[in-house]
């Protein structure tokens, strides 16, 4: 991506007003680019009220291999660029990062809890999080203590930073907001599950037992998911725009719905002769006996998103997922390089269906973000040629790359409405909290030198970038 911008902007830090744009290297095919660029424009605003925006995107047709998706996409982009001006905002008038992020955080209700596509932000969580994990983080008082090791050290800084996220959940090509769903019960009690969904590691399969022997009253044990296919579901929407669980799990719920209202009447008859509440085995052979059906299709459609490209205003997204990480890095003048000594997370899972999932997702989320802003550069030669094609090349965050200290926390209390089970989308939010990292290393940088004025720096920030920029400084 390449973005340009002009920002407005009073004493205290709100921003006023923004005109920004965007343009995307879709390399020599649009492939997915075009609804990639759309996502990075419904993101520019991060987690934060501008009265007064113009944002444009055009994706560019450029002698490279074709680009595609990735987690988050676009959302990513858009997030590098609203943190980008938020920083150079705070460094123009002398503030902390954080307190112009504070500043400008959606609050309230009405207009300034409104996105500049018109969605109203309906379940804003954003001040409760930063606030809980500000104070959690300690994050003042490390801030005198980093200032404080700096003047000590010439040669190595340390930087911290707060980032806010809120993510946009739902498939923002509305027809896709869809998923259907086929549960068999056999005999012996057992129970099949067919849905619209692929497992590729993310737990999608443990979320949706979890919701099966919930809705059934049975044990995991007695609940086999099946492969995806398309002769037991058809037309299925890709698993993507984190909306796996989502949409997923409650066209099973419907599915177990159906079967419990048959199965009802008949528990109910057995509770009556036994005096006692029945077994969901001989409940499942009574409604056998009688001849009822104990296979049900099931289906959802996510409500009320519609989205009008051509006057850009709607509203894509069923709800937003909201998070905050405060993180602290540590850089070396002479080479650049960096380490993360400490990252704390705040992150809103809704009342997960299984919390270890979603704290995995957390996590791995955020490892991967921060391999993309600090690591994982693609450098092409003057023929078009990748130079960056294997690992000897291309850096990928290791297990080494870790945090020192990795705290993260889901926020309590925070079921969700109209979702299934009150659970939220955790797969592509979390890699945006690694903004973080890189506005921790840009402060970092920031202590070499003068103090006050611009620090640039380059995304991704290698070692190469971060040496550079101390340059600059110096």
């Amino acid at each position: 991506f390449l973005a340009r911008f002009k920002i407005g902007f009073d004493s205290g830090g709100l921003l006023r007003a923004a005109r920004i744009h965007l343009w995307s290297n879709g390399g020599w095919s649009r492939d997915l680019s075009l609804a990639v660029t759309d996502r990075a424009l419904f993101h520019l605003d991060n987690s934060y009220y501008i009265p007064a925006v113009e944002f444009r995107g055009q994706v560019a047709k450029t002698n490279l291999s074709s680009n595609t998706a990735m987690r988050g996409f676009g959302g990513p982009q858009g997030m590098v660029i609203i943190e980008e001006i938020v920083d150079r905002v705070a460094r123009q008038l002398g503030l902390p990062p954080e307190v112009v992020r504070e500043r400008n955080l959606y609050r309230g209700g009405g207009e300034t809890n409104t996105t500049h596509y018109g969605q109203p932000i309906g379940d804003n969580r954003l001040e409760i999080i930063w606030r809980e994990l500000k104070e959690s983080s300690q994050l003042e008082k490390r801030r005198l203590e980093i200032a404080a090791w700096n003047a000590e050290h010439s040669r190595t800084k340390r930087g911290l930073a707060m980032t806010p996220l809120k993510f946009g959940i739902s498939f923002t090509v509305t027809h896709l907001n869809q998923a259907g769903a086929l549960v068999l019960i056999y005999q012996d009690g057992t129970v099949q599950v067919n849905h619209a969904g692929t497992e590729m590691g993310q737990g999608l399969h443990t979320n949706i037992r979890a919701i099966v022997a919930r809705e059934l009253g049975i044990a995991t044990s007695e609940i086999r998911l099946m492969p995806t296919s398309t002769d037991k579901v058809p037309n299925t929407s890709a698993t993507a725009a984190s909306v796996g669980t989502d949409i997923n799990g409650a066209a099973v719920q419907n599915a177990c719905e159906i079967l419990r209202a048959r199965l009802q009447p008949f528990a109910n008859a057995l509770l009556t002769e036994k005096g006692k509440p029945p077994d969901f085995v001989d409940v499942v052979r009574r409604a056998y006996v009688e001849r009822v059906s104990l296979s049900a299709t099931g289906f959802y459609a996510t409500p009320n998103v519609h989205w009008d490209r051509v006057a850009g205003r709607g509203k894509p997204f069923h709800y937003f997922a909201y998070g905050a990480a405060v993180a602290e890095v540590e850089v070396d003048g002479f080479t650049g390089m960096q380490r993360v000594l400490r990252v704390d997370i705040l992150h809103d899972a809704g009342a997960p269906i299984n919390e270890g999932i979603s704290r995995g997702q957390v996590e791995g989320g955020f490892i991967q973000g921060m391999g993309w802003l600090t690591a994982e550069e693609l450098k092409w030669d003057d023929q078009g040629r990748l130079l960056t094609h294997s690992p000897d090349t291309y850096k990928i965050p290791s297990i080494g790359d870790t945090p020192r200290i990795f705290n993260v926390t889901l926020l309590k209390n925070a079921a969700q409405k109209d979702v299934i089970h009150g659970s939220k989308a955790v797969g592509e939010p979390p890699f945006m909290l690694a903004l973080a990292v890189r506005e921790a290393i840009r402060d970092a940088v920031a202590s070499f030198g003068p103090a006050g004025g611009q620090t640039p720096l380059a995304v991704p920030a290698t070692c190469e970038a971060i040496w550079n920029a101390i340059q600059q400084r110096t």
